[in-house]
């Protein structure tokens, strides 16, 4: 890279997109996030003006398009800044934006945009992405949802679980089966949530992520058109792996927001507002040690996210970069955020501090989008191709 390059905020438009995210967390977001935690309440009308008023949905589809025409590394300053302040609000961003929106505009066609695209980029609907199911979720290929071809439609069957968004979404994109006896055999549609068959599950109560609704999605023998089957029969296994790698990526942001905004917390205390023994209670080795690793790893975990998210871009695959820094920034979160309960003490401990819920947050992170054991698994299987 070019001396003077800037990984964080590689143009002007970067910049100002993390700025003006600045304004809105210190303003708006930040002040209702123990609220909506401690309610398990989704904030629907803050969300929609995501769309409405900021022009964040639709981050990386091209502004002739309706986009904003970014990359994956906006799409990583968003959701950093965003988990700064609200991991759950972020996470239903990135299910909206990440898993829906930008999935569906590279993978669905130009009749499919024209109906569709413009109601989730505007923040008019809600949307999700629908493939772990029950009793199938880092395996995916073995989802048991199926639709049958019957004329002019589709009929599908099965259980989507843990889906985020589904309580509150109008558009999903669902992977089924078209033939159960063929493992590899997966499919895409659009469903709409009006559609007869169409239901959704009761509402999921976490451990954290509790400003995102979570929820099951039930077909039973709900009708789709023919039109909504997004490319060929059989071919969806290609885009969705494609696009786990901005996922993976995006939901590494979340682990980097909760890291930043623990460091913060940790050392305003450390710092400035408890004393030991007399003196700042950074001046005890014993803090000295978890505020200074909390720091580094943190900013290593920075670096190399961004680093990997300038490299991601949909007509290329970077699976082990993708994949590793999904085992990494996740694992970072955990320990910086037990680190600030630490440091603070009994104070961290209590709802009067972020840290509590924050570290509640990072651990869904080391399991949404694939857990640890599956990354592990992934970057083996792409190292071994490497140096075959």
């Amino acid at each position: 890279m070019a001396l003077g390059f800037d990984l964080f905020n590689p143009t002007d438009e970067h910049r100002q997109l993390r700025e003006t995210l600045r304004r809105f967390v210190k303003e708006e977001l930040d002040p209702q996030a123990a609220a909506h935690d401690e309610s398990e309440a989704f904030n629907l009308e803050l969300f929609k003006r995501l769309g409405t008023e900021m022009g964040l949905f639709g981050l990386t589809v091209p502004s002739e398009e309706g986009g904003a025409g970014l990359d994956p590394v906006a799409s990583v300053i968003v959701i950093e800044e965003l988990s700064r302040a609200d991991p759950g609000f972020g996470l239903s961003y990135l299910a909206h934006e990440v898993l829906f929106v930008h999935n569906f505009y590279y993978s669905g066609n130009a009749e499919q945009h024209q109906r569709y695209l413009g109601k989730v980029t505007s923040g008019e609907w809600i949307a999700g992405m629908a493939m772990t199911e029950p009793e199938v979720g880092t395996d995916v290929l073995g989802m048991r949802t199926v639709a049958v071809r019957k004329g002019d439609r589709y009929v599908l069957n099965g259980t989507k679980q843990f889906i985020t968004n589904g309580p509150y979404g109008s558009l999903f994109l669902v992977y089924a089966k078209i033939d159960d006896s063929k493992r590899r055999d997966i499919s895409a549609f659009l469903v709409e949530s009006k559609y007869q068959g169409f239901s959704v599950g009761k509402k999921e109560s976490k451990m954290g992520m509790r400003s995102s609704p979570t929820s099951c999605l039930v077909f039973e023998d709900c009708e789709v058109p023919a039109e909504n089957l997004i490319g060929e029969e059989g071919r969806a296994t290609v885009h969705m792996m494609r696009n786990l790698e901005i996922e993976r990526i995006t939901l590494s942001a979340q682990s980097l927001g909760i890291s930043l905004r623990c460091v913060e917390e940790m050392n305003r205390y450390a710092v400035s507002l408890r004393k030991s023994f007399g003196k700042p209670l950074i001046e005890h080795g014993q803090m000295q040690r978890l505020c200074a690793e909390s720091y580094a790893e943190t900013e290593a975990a920075r670096a190399f996210v961004y680093h990997v998210a300038h490299q991601i871009n949909p007509k290329e695959r970077h699976s082990l970069g993708a994949a590793s820094a999904k085992l990494f920034a996740p694992a970072v979160g955990e320990r910086v955020s037990r680190n600030a309960i630490q440091v603070m003490g009994g104070y961290g401990y209590c709802r009067e501090y972020p840290v509590e819920r924050l570290m509640r947050d990072a651990i869904l992170l080391s399991i949404g989008g694939g857990t640890n054991e599956a990354m592990q698994k992934n970057i083996a299987r792409d190292l071994q191709k490497e140096y075959a």
